[in-house]
């Protein structure tokens, strides 16, 4: 009897432990991003900035993460309709070029699923299909807006966009989505479209908590400003962008005559690198003396102390340093205290 007793307790105890912990997988697998989503967000970013150097950098985590060569390809093919084809095929190039690297290192990626052959017949009714499943909105009635203004791009969108690309599998919708949420959200100027795709990716499993940790993912990529858009969007409450430990400082640097214009051309690259590759450099800004070219001084400012040290391991600040060391006749860096940084994001904002 006792030993019934205990077999009953246990299947009960295994029966009523069985639920909570499948709730407790799935509600962890919906609640954080993993490091695939992370890296191929980084990937999706960098490829909508622009930003190569980077860029490569991303693809090597990705891959090193698990993410196959044809997910990889898919997500830079898919992106060509958000953020044109020159930056998608410059982001192709480089994933050519980071998989002969790799290939050069010994290192074997796996090529992943290849896509399935698409058969449809009619590819505008199958991209409206697709539309409707991805907005949750039956489309009825005459035409509106855009679509009604310029027809010809409705039938691109659904026939070429929703159709040919959605209908690939490769990827789900809800990667796409991802893929999709985080170029935009990269790129200024594109928040209804944005927004519109937010809505899109919740409706596809995306939950609000990986939303917030993508724009984490986006500042770190593309900046603070562009991913506070994002949390505005999500009701997250935006960051300031000018934080309590803003580093500024004048760099007096003294150039060796002989070395001046090459000096020049070499410091050039690399402010106008770290100005545009890199999120957290506000300002490089070279000057130098009008009676005396040897005497340069350079305003620098940087987001935080992580940008700062961020700058310091980034690519063309290392080329800088290692090939101008013998052109620097002297260098003081001078650290400043802002009298007042509320007016700093002005005249950025007047500059524009």
């Amino acid at each position: 009897m006792n030993k019934n007793i205990v077999y009953i307790t246990i299947a009960l105890l295994v029966f009523l432990s069985a639920p909570i912990i499948k709730a407790q997988e799935k509600d962890h697998s919906m609640s954080a991003l993993n490091k695939h989503q992370q890296t191929l967000a980084a990937i999706a970013a960098l490829t909508a900035t622009g930003n190569l150097p980077e860029l490569k950098s991303a693809l090597n985590d990705g891959l090193d993460a698990g993410l196959t060569i044809n997910e990889i390809k898919e997500s830079l093919v898919q992106l060509y309709a958000y953020c044109g084809f020159p930056r998608s095929l410059n982001g192709i190039n480089t994933l050519m070029a980071v998989l002969e690297e790799r290939k050069d290192r010994k290192i074997t990626d796996p090529e992943g699923k290849e896509a399935t052959v698409v058969k449809e017949t009619n590819k505008y009714q199958s991209g409206k299909r697709n539309l409707q499943q991805l907005t949750g909105v039956e489309e009825k009635g005459p035409k509106t807006g855009a679509n009604a203004f310029a027809p010809v791009i409705d039938v691109f969108l659904k026939e070429h966009l929703f159709a040919d690309i959605f209908n690939r599998d490769v990827l789900s919708y809800r990667q796409r989505e991802f893929v999709t949420i985080a170029a935009l959200a990269a790129m200024p100027g594109v928040e209804p479209q944005l927004k519109a795709h937010l809505s899109m990716g919740k409706n596809t499993g995306i939950t609000d908590t990986q939303l917030a940790e993508l724009a984490g993912v986006i500042e770190i990529n593309a900046g603070r400003t562009q991913a506070n858009i994002l949390r505005k969007l999500i009701d997250q409450p935006e960051l300031p962008v000018v934080q309590a430990d803003m580093m500024v400082r004048i760099s007096e640097i003294e150039i060796v005559p002989e070395y001046l214009e090459e000096y020049k051309e070499i410091l050039h690259q690399e402010s106008s690198q770290s100005v545009k590759l890199e999120p957290g450099v506000i300002s490089i800004f070279p000057m130098f003396q009008k009676e005396n070219p040897t005497q340069f001084r350079l305003l620098e400012i940087y987001a935080s102390g992580a940008a700062y040290q961020a700058h310091l391991q980034s690519a063309h600040f290392k080329h800088y340093k290692t090939t101008t060391l013998k052109m620097v006749k002297t260098l003081k860096l001078v650290d400043m205290t802002m009298l007042d940084p509320e007016t700093v994001e002005l005249i950025f904002e007047k500059l524009k």
